[in-house]
């Protein structure tokens, strides 16, 4: 079996960190074009891959299957229908669309044009996620009813950068806010109800820096939070139940370690470094976190392609965390309580 053809739109942080270590890693995949305007980087790090100066160049004139698009969200909708229209199959880095007719409208041609439409949500295989699942799983705090997700940072000040901008899709909510939804959604489906705070806080902040958000389902609460002010130790995970809570501190150490060139593409999980906390009235007791692997995603990515298996992400289900997203903005525009059918 020939690898697969793939070209990465981009050369910035999510390329670099998130997707060119798996395409060069992993037998499956055969780098074969990139598109940025940096041109003299492209030559120093892959003088044997095409290099294209703009996305669409790259789409019309490149002989990619997989084209991976990291461009900045409001080119996700344009970029990923040109390359459906040329009859590739296509990635794109999450959040899906900054519009959910957008995304029904991929969604369509993707199935017309019989090519497979996948966002990268490759938080679901983060470590502490996996191992929040299988306490669920494994019904350790008893009736949920309590589920708390945050992605906290210290960043007060704004920065000039197009995830910063105010543009449709900019602000945390659609960056961070896109990861920890969808884990939610994976675990619990869809919410009867959404209630938000999503605000721009700091100074001269032209784009949402903070949300909190409340989904409703039937037999309990999940607040999804992340804040810009969060200058201590970060609280990720605290669920309550009926037997007791669970709470993680930190965020996954993949992102930091593939930025130090540390790239894992082993099939075995081991427990990982980081612990979190069981409270019960028999006491508490240390969890560690199952070893998270972003890889995994490439190796069903890659399963998918080739032999028609599920995608790991479907883009049906990446559309669910726009309808929950934009909905949070609706609420918080409206000051009331939605319900997730509307």
């Amino acid at each position: 079996m020939q690898p697969i053809r793939v070209g990465v739109i981009g050369y910035g942080n999510s390329a670099k960190t998130f997707h060119l270590p798996f395409i060069n890693a992993l037998p499956m995949f055969e780098l074969v074009a990139i598109s940025s305007s940096q041109s003299e980087a492209l030559k120093a790090d892959y003088p044997n891959v095409a290099h294209y100066q703009d996305a669409m160049t790259l789409i019309e004139q490149s002989d990619a299957q997989l084209v991976i698009i990291t461009a900045p969200n409001q080119a996700h909708y344009p970029l990923a229908k040109a390359a459906i229209e040329k009859g590739q199959h296509v990635l794109l880095e999450k959040p899906f669309v900054i519009d959910i007719k957008q995304g029904e409208a991929l969604i369509n041609q993707a199935k017309q044009a019989n090519v497979k439409l996948c966002i990268y949500h490759n938080r679901r295989w983060d470590g502490d996620f996996l191992t929040v699942k299988k306490l669920l799983e494994e019904n350790k705090l008893g009736k949920l009813k309590v589920f708390q997700s945050h992605y906290d940072r210290f960043r007060p000040e704004v920065k000039v950068r197009w995830r910063e901008d105010g543009k449709p899709g900019s602000g945390t909510l659609y960056d961070l806010g896109s990861h920890i939804i969808d884990q939610v959604l994976a675990l619990f489906g869809r919410p009867q109800k959404v209630s938000a705070d999503v605000l721009a806080m700091r100074e001269h902040s032209p784009a949402v820096d903070y949300f909190h958000l409340t989904l409703h389902y039937a037999d309990h609460l999940v607040i999804v939070h992340s804040s810009s002010f969060s200058a201590g130790p970060v609280l990720r995970f605290r669920l309550e139940g009926e037997q007791g809570s669970y709470v993680k501190y930190g965020v996954d150490p993949q992102e930091n370690q593939l930025k130090a060139g540390i790239v894992d593409t082993s099939s075995t999980q081991q427990p990982g470094a980081e612990v979190g906390m069981l409270y019960t009235e028999q006491g508490e007791t240390q969890i560690a976190n199952i070893q998270g692997g972003y890889h995994h995603f490439y190796r069903q990515l890659a399963q998918a392609l080739l032999y028609n298996a599920p995608l790991p992400i479907s883009a049906e289900q990446a559309l669910d965390t726009i309808r929950v997203i934009q909905l949070a903005e609706q609420s918080q525009a409206q000051q009331q309580t939605l319900s997730f059918s509307e």
